[in-house]
């Protein structure tokens, strides 16, 4: 039986390659299969890579014989990368590309980049899923009532190397009852290794927790509104946000899950030793 309730259950996908923890390629894809013998295996969700890495990733997991790996892919070049990563993946015996990740890049006009990210999706795609990251300026809730209409889901980033990557948390709310009203699934990248609010000593930066990103979309479904939702991210009490998290039966959690898919994180161990001092773990 699994030690990881359903509230968490692959939640966290496996960045690692990612900044700020760049673990070199040949020393993530066995760190990633090596999950499956941990404590934390169920709250692991797919491997994460750039499509630049694609081919280097495949030929990494060639080596271990272990069979083909789920991966979720980043696109870095727009529009026109999504079929190429979705073709490979295809031919690969050694990958499986279950969902490809784009960001809207034309700031001034999102809802047109968004209509060609969702043409281009809606040509190569089948049983992919789309994660499409509209960024929370200029007119990006055109560009989401794009994404909602072609059936597609949406990508926020929490967080970065630079402050101004650090959406504030109204912003945060915003986006989450965005996507609900237009049922619209989600889910986040970068900033997210901890599960509660807190200020970095290094940096400073004040970072999002995803047990309150987790507990901010439960409260939107049950009605809440945006100050509610912008208090509840806002909280830095790990012990409140646990007997919150406690309160939610199974029902809930699937339901919070159905909108709130993952997140991406440089880390696994940070998140499941979070959930186990909190005692949210089984």
């Amino acid at each position: 039986m699994s030690t990881v309730p359903p509230l968490f259950r692959h939640l966290v996908d496996d960045a690692s390659m990612f900044p700020p923890g760049n673990l070199p390629l040949p020393e993530a894809v066995p760190a990633h299969r090596a999950y499956a013998g941990t404590p934390y295996a169920d709250l692991v969700g797919a491997f994460v890579t750039s499509d630049q890495d694609l081919m280097k990733v495949a030929a990494e997991v060639a080596k271990t014989g272990d069979g083909p790996l789920n991966v979720s892919v980043v696109v870095t070049g727009g529009a026109g990368g999504i079929e190429p990563a979705i073709r490979y993946g295809d031919r690969s015996k050694d990958l499986t590309v279950t969902a490809i990740e784009v960001r809207l890049r034309d700031e001034d006009d999102l809802s047109r980049n968004a209509l060609r990210v969702v043409r281009a999706c809606d040509d190569c795609l089948d049983e992919e899923t789309a994660f499409v990251e509209i960024g929370l300026d200029g007119a990006w809730e055109r560009a989401l009532d794009v994404v909602a209409d072609a059936g597609y889901n949406a990508k926020l980033r929490t967080g970065g190397l630079d402050a101004t990557l650090f959406p504030g948390s109204d912003q945060v709310a915003a986006f989450i009852t965005a996507c609900l009203d237009r049922e619209v699934a989600f889910k986040c990248t970068a900033g997210l290794h901890n599960a509660v609010r807190h200020t970095a000593a290094d940096t400073g930066f004040e970072h999002h927790g995803f047990l309150n990103v987790l507990l901010a979309t439960r409260a939107s479904l049950d009605g809440a509104g945006l100050d509610d939702l912008t208090a509840l991210l806002d909280e830095r009490d790990g012990k409140t946000l646990a007997a919150k998290a406690t309160d939610i039966n199974d029902q809930q959690a699937e339901s919070t899950r159905r909108w709130f898919t993952s997140y991406g994180s440089c880390s696994i161990t940070e998140p499941y030793d979070d959930l186990k001092m909190l005692d949210l773990l089984g």
